[in-house]
């Protein structure tokens, strides 16, 4: 079922001005539970209200976009947009645009292509620098494995911006002794992940370690780890920063997470809507918070979630002072 939920604080949802509205992917991933968290708080904070709208997967890519085009008939001040795809919130993102009402992109870039072929203009791109999270993750690699090894990458859905910008940043930043045997599409589920890892143990039964583009995966592939006994004997990096990902690095499945922060990237949105609507200038493109979270800072982030340990720029907040 989709979801449709509304925090009011002084600005009412009866002053379209002072209203925002939130179209992000399916809550069916505690991803983007989190940042619809980081969505609604923030709007409490601001005195702001806020309507947040749904599909129901992350992969309901037309049920997702009806969400939109029915919410752009509506009386809100500005839009905040989080598409599964490029190009699946072209036809919504137009039509504000062509009203003069603010869009605010968050986590999963617009294709800009697409979007100057509609006519479609964006106030500014909240998101994780996803080819240096994949750099970050080659990093961390390199410092578990310093006599290197055979990796295997694990992506979301073949051909997904996010996924492959993750999995371009690793290659590019992993060491020559790090020799990447494989990349499968694993759709950012869990046990499909768990499946693929199992294949790929199988056949490559001297492999390293495997980077995986988000926890919900990295878990399954953590699994698939412990049921071969193999627990320790792999590294494991995945990237997104929920909580059992960071339990599982206390525990040891994981070893590291390449952590961004959907409350935040959620929140900031709201704090540029805020902006956008008291006729502020915004940035074109603002990078959220990433931090790498191993054992040795593990229980800080624990403690900090959602929002991260250490401090972070946040160019918004300074607008609306």
């Amino acid at each position: 079922m989709a979801v449709a939920l509304t925090a009011c604080g002084g600005g009412s949802s009866e002053s379209g001005a002072t209203s925002v509205a939130a179209v992000v992917k399916g809550l069916d991933n505690p991803f983007f539970q989190t940042m619809e968290s980081g969505i609604e708080d923030q709007a409490s904070t601001s005195d702001t209200s806020v309507t947040v709208q749904a599909a129901n997967s992350i992969t309901d890519t037309t049920g997702q976009a009806d969400k939109l085009n029915g919410l752009a008939g509506q009386d809100f001040g500005c839009f905040i947009v989080n598409p599964i795809t490029g190009t699946n919130l072209i036809q919504g993102v137009a039509q504000l645009s062509a009203k003069d009402i603010p869009i605010v992109n968050i986590d999963s870039p617009i294709d800009p292509e697409a979007a100057s072929a509609a006519n479609a203009t964006i106030a500014t791109y909240i998101g994780t620098d996803n080819n240096d999270a994949g750099r970050q993750g080659a990093e961390t690699m390199a410092a578990l494995l310093p006599q290197g090894g055979k990796i295997a990458l694990i992506g979301g859905i073949a051909g997904d911006v996010t996924s492959g910008a993750r999995l371009d940043g690793f290659t590019e930043g992993a060491p020559d002794n790090l020799q990447i045997v494989a990349t499968v599409a694993a759709d950012w589920d869990r046990q499909m992940a768990l499946t693929r890892a199992t294949d790929l143990m199988t056949a490559n039964p001297d492999l390293a370690g495997f980077f995986v583009a988000n926890d919900d995966m990295g878990l399954g592939v953590a699994q698939a780890i412990a049921n071969k006994g193999r627990t320790g004997q792999l590294k494991v990096i995945s990237v997104d920063g929920n909580k059992d990902a960071f339990e599982a690095v206390k525990s040891g499945g994981i070893d590291a997470v390449v952590a961004q922060f959907p409350y935040v990237i959620g929140a900031m949105g709201v704090e540029a809507c805020v902006a956008a609507m008291a006729g502020k200038d915004l940035p074109d493109n603002v990078n959220a918070p990433v931090q790498v979270v191993t054992k040795e800072n593990v229980d800080a982030a624990l403690s900090a979630a959602p929002k991260p340990a250490e401090p972070y720029e946040d160019p918004f907040a300074e607008l609306n002072k």
